[in-house]
Order: C-alpha cells, then structure tokens, then sequence
C-alpha cells in the first residue's frame, strides 16, 4: 500500500488480501475417477452364444474385475453406462422374445449391474429394437437413474419450446468425495444423455408416432447451462455416439466433437461406433491429444463393445477459485484381453455366472434347438470380397418369404430380388468376428449367428436404375485400384462398414474397382459419372433400368440406415410381421423338410464378382481360419498369417 491511498480504500484490500489468503488456506484438491462401460449388447457373461463356448475377449464378468481394480485404486469414484446394453446377442432376443419379461421383474442385466452399483446410464439406439413398452418395462429394474434430453413425446406440446421429455433429461448427482487433505466435500455431478437422431428412421416402426428427437448439440447448448446454474459444479455428457473427423452436419449421428466444443462439458464419455478412444487411430483428429486422451482440451473416452475394455478418466479438481474446477485430466482404456500375446487379463468375476445361471440354461436350451441339417459348412471370412454362403443363404430365405408374401397382391407380377449385407466380418470386432459353422445339424444359435440383429423384413417397390444405385453404393466398399499403381494394392476400405456392403441376389452383376467410387460411406454423391457396376443383367439379359422390381430387405435399410440413395420408406409395399430371423428358420425348416437327406446346400450361386485387375495383387485381411475354406476360393490365395488371428489375403487376376 503507498502513502497516498486513503483508510477507506486501505480496509477494502485488506478485505480481498485476506479473502485470497483464506481462499488459499483452504482450498482443497480433490481426484475424481469416472469409470464407463459401453456397447455391452447382453454380452453380461463371457460367453459366446453363436459358438456355444466361454470366450476370454469379451463380457461384462470380465469388465468387472477391471471395475473393481480401478475402484480399489482411488478413493472417489463413479460410474456409468452408455447404453446399447439390452439387445445383441440370444439372451437380450430370449427375455425380449421368448420368454417376454414381465411387469415388475428385473431384467437380467440389471440383476447384474445394480449390484455394481451404477451412478447413472444413458440409453443407445439399440435400447429401441424391441419398442418403447418393452424398453420402459427393462428401466423400471434399474437401480440408478437413465439420462436422455434429446427425446421427447410426439404430443401436442412436441414443436413447442418446451416439449415433453421422453426420459429424464439429466441428473445432478450428489457424491461425497475426500480431498488429499482427507477431507470430505459434497461434490455436484451433472450427468446429460443423448441418442442418436436417427432412431426414428432405424426403428420407425417402434417409435413413428410416438417420439421426436432432436440434434444432440442443440441440446447440450441449451441444458448444460440450465444444469451449471442448477448447481452442477462438473459436467458428464454421455452421447451414444461415435467421433468423426471434420466438420459434422446438424442432426449428426456422431457428435462426439461439436460436443467437446460447448463450454461447461467436462468430461465426455461416448460409444456406438464400438471403437477406442484415446487411441492411435485418432491421432490425425484435429484438436485431439492422444497421449492425454482430450477432445480440445476435454476428457474423453470410448471403450470399445462387449466389455472388452474399461474407460477411465482421471480429473483432477481444485477449488482454490472458490468453484471446484477441473485443473488436470487423463484418459485411458484398460483391455479384458491383451491382442499381443492373446491373453486374458481380467478373469470373470462369478458373480455373473451365479446371477444368471438359471437363465443362462435357459437360453442355451432355447439356442442348442434343431433346426435344419445343412450339407456344407457356412462361413463369412470373405463375404466382402466374393459371394458369400452365409449371406446367400439370407438372401434366399429373403426371397421365398416375399414371393409367398407377393402373391395374390398387386405386386405378384414382380420378380423378386434380394438385398443382404454380411454382418460378422472381423475388423473392429476382433478376428474371431466371423460365422463359422460346420456342415451338420444348423440350432437356433447357428441363425442367430447368421442374423444378428432383430430386423424385420420390409419389400420395396424399385426400378432397375434404383437396383443399380443400391449395388454403386454397395461399391463403395471398395478402394480405388490403380492398374499402372504398385504390384500390391489394399483393397478394402476400412472407412466403410460391411453391414452396409448389401449384395442383389436375383440379378448377376460384376464390380471395376479401377473406377472411383461413386457414392462415400455414408452415401454422399462423390463422382456422379462413375460406374464401378458392369454387366449388370436380370435372367441373362442387360437389366431394364426401367423395370419395376420387388426388393426384399430389412426395416434398417428399408427406412434409410446407410443413406442409400433412393431407399427410403416410401417404397416400401410389403411388411412383414415376422422378423428377419425368424423368416430365415422357416426358410431352413421348410427346404429341410422337402430334402431330409441333403438338407440345405448354402453354396454362394457366384451372381457378383469383382474384377480382376491385370497386374495388381489386391489384398485384404481377415481372420486367419478362413485359410481351412481356401480351396473353395481358387482366386483367393493366402500372403501371410499374421499370427494373431488374422491374415493377409489377395484376390489373383
């Protein structure tokens, strides 16, 4: 203080000196440890239900001890889920379906997770495959509060500017949390939720009518204010969605980086697209810091599917601001399997196998079921380069169910064709992510295994110009091969996911990879001259672009899940009640039937391939037990087993 300052002003520094000095004096630190599940699909036990054994690379049983090491490890802690729990394998399809869950029972995944003790969870987009009612009934036996604000009722209030929420939109958490000092504080947690938009058009059948939904970023920017000046002294978003790079448009499926740009969001706990954050796959991300696992400067993370990882993030808090404020993070991921000595490092934790063991019987009495004998074995190692048994044997269901479907409507006068996409092709699933089924006896886990999601199946009225813009989309699965480029040249492009690689049975057709793809993976316009499909024919003649056609396919596609261009649900002509599944069990039953002694013969009938391209080995990977089917692929060689479960393969000219 200087001569010249008056008493008065001298009281007022005084004041803020020793208002500063007791900000100090007792200002804490506290660590925060967020842990996240995501992406569980029923996967509660380890155990695989298409190949009727234990399995060490996935499961809850085993997150859970991953769980409880990470807890034992600090002294504040919480955690949370985020969704896509209730459907994905035949134990979510045997509560759901078989045997329906009932008012007021506890659906087995909450059997398991209360006793884990959940702080919180948000829903996924897989939550509404079996319809709202279902969906509410499964809550009601969680032990913990669901979050979502962007789903609201389809009331008269829905284009208000106020609607009615669907789910709670969010939650203030009070935790009590001891500092380094060993002091405790009570500590406001804000947890937000979001789904991805495009539920209404995955399951509009399920929800049309019933709710809206809004762009996730609209709707952070309004409530995480709201839940600041509610209190909320950190912010937990947990968006059932994935990271993309670049800009993202409005009502984005994944909005996982214009959500890290909203001031107030601490932390970011995402999902959906079942991969691994922070990784090395995200490096080239702008904005991202791998080593940190940030998103500009925010804490994220995103484990994986099936508990095969744990996401933790580790925020550091301090109040000496006099607001706690979050002054250091880190994120991380802890595996259930180590990929490179392809061993286990979480054991099962038993209480899952003795929480679910009545039901476990129960289901693998339901899956172990007869249901047709088949000839020859049925696999998918290299559905996304050639035709496929596993997929033509779909796509054959497919088409006897319509065309007994057509009859007597006024569609009977149009062929029938097929469209059916692989659905376990390694990749981000793992190189044990194939169908693999022997010839012998097909059980009701073989078709699952075949067919893994709840569609059902839906008939589209196209012409052949629409087909051929299915199959050019269908194209885009493929990289560009330059005949004059290097001798070897991959071949997949790993951007586009093979449930959107849908083959047209019904027509035949050849695919010129040396041409640019017309259309991206998520179905923009990208060279509108370019034709990578050729000798497209129908009964051995050029197809008519004008002919009419009836197209068999699922409710997903039929809707507009891939962004096809030209399908959506305005050509749709025919629903069936049943799903996909169920059509492809009375399809085998019935062929089995005609023919006890062969039984069914799965064989690809070859109506697409690709082009040879003179000069160039195009490779690809894909699990390395697809070695044993080679002599049934004469233009598929082996180039290496990488001897972790994959291999690299080539497709000769």
């Amino acid at each position: 203080m200087t001569k010249a300052m008056k008493p008065g002003m001298r009281s007022v520094v005084w004041v803020a000196v020793l208002a500063s000095v007791w900000r100090v004096a007792g200002a804490a630190e506290v660590r925060l440890r967020i842990l996240e599940t995501t992406d569980i699909h029923m996967n509660l036990l380890a155990y695989d239900y298409y190949q009727d054994k234990s399995t060490d690379q996935y499961g809850l049983a085993r997150t859970i001890t991953l769980i409880k090491a990470a807890r034992a490890e600090v002294t504040n802690s919480v955690l949370f889920d985020n969704g896509d729990l209730l459907q994905g394998n035949p134990l979510g399809d045997y509560v759901a379906k078989v045997k329906p869950l009932k008012d007021g029972e506890v659906h087995p995944a909450y059997r398991v997770m209360n006793q884990l003790g959940f702080d919180a969870a948000n829903i996924g987009n897989h939550e509404f495959n079996y319809g709202l009612d279902y969906l509410r009934r499964s809550l009601a036996g969680a032990a913990f509060p669901y979050v979502n604000a962007n789903i609201y009722l389809a009331d008269k209030e829905k284009d208000s500017a106020n609607p009615t929420h669907a789910f709670t939109p969010y939650v203030l958490l009070d935790r009590q949390v001891v500092d380094a000092t060993g002091k405790t504080h009570t500590l406001k947690i804000g947890v937000i939720g979001f789904a991805p938009p495009q539920i209404l058009m995955w399951d509009k059948s399920n929800l049309e009518g019933k709710v809206v939904v809004r762009d996730v970023v609209e709707t952070a920017k309004k409530y995480v204010p709201l839940m600041r000046a509610q209190g909320a002294q950190i912010v937990v978003a947990i968006p059932h969605a994935g990271f993309e790079k670049g800009s993202v448009a409005q009502f984005t499926e994944n909005a996982v980086a214009p959500l890290a740009e909203i001031p107030g969001v601490d932390a970011i706990l995402s999902g959906h697209s079942h991969a691994e954050f922070p990784s090395k796959a995200f490096a080239e991300y702008p904005k991202v810091d791998v080593a940190k696992g940030t998103i500009n400067g925010v804490a994220a993370v995103m484990p994986g599917r099936w508990g095969d990882h744990l996401g933790v993030i580790d925020l550091t808090l301090d109040n000496t601001s006099g607001t706690w404020r979050v002054v250091d993070r880190q994120s991380s991921l802890r595996p259930i399997f180590d990929r490179t000595t392809q061993k286990s490092v979480a054991a099962a934790d038993p209480m899952v196998d003795a929480t679910l063991a009545e039901v476990h019987a129960k289901v693998l009495a339901y899956v172990r079921g007869k249901v047709a004998f088949s000839s020859a074995p049925i696999y998918s190692y290299f559905a996304l380069v050639s035709d496929d048994p596993s997929v033509q044997i779909v796509a054959n269901a497919q088409i006897a169910y319509t065309r007994r479907a057509m009859q007597g409507t006024d569609f009977e006068k149009y062929p029938v064709l097929s469209a059916a996409a692989p659905f376990k092709t390694g990749g981000r699933q793992g190189w044990s992510y194939y169908t693999d089924i022997a010839a012998g006896p097909l059980a009701l886990n073989n078709v699952a295994d075949l067919y893994i999601y709840p569609n059902t199946l839906k008939g589209m009225l196209l012409t052949g110009a629409d087909v051929k813009e299915w199959i050019e989309m269908s194209a885009g699965q493929f990289n560009q091969i330059n005949p004059q480029g290097p001798a070897m040249q991959p071949l997949l492009n790993e951007a586009f996911r093979s449930y959107n690689f849908d083959t047209i049975d019904g027509v035949s057709y050849e695919i010129d990879v040396t041409q640019p793809a017309k259309y991206g993976p998520d179905g923009a316009l990208m060279a509108p001259t370019a034709s990578r499909v050729k000798n497209l024919q129908f009964e051995g003649m050029p197809i008519d672009l004008n002919a009419k056609f009836v197209v068999a396919t699922n409710n997903y596609r039929a809707f507009g899940g891939g962004n096809f261009p030209g399908i959506n649900s305005s050509k749709v002509v025919f629903e069936a009640p049943e799903e996909n599944r169920q059509v492809l069990i009375e399809y085998l039953r019935m062929v089995d039937a005609l023919s006890p002694s062969k039984g069914i013969n799965p064989a690809a009938d070859g109506n697409w391939r690709i082009l040879p391209v003179l000069g160039v080995r195009m490779t690809f990977a894909s699990g390395a037990a697809g070695q044993r089917h080679l002599a049934a692929h004469p233009q598929i060689h082996l180039i290496k087993d990488n001897g972790d479960g994959s291999a690299l393969y080539e497709m000769s000219p």
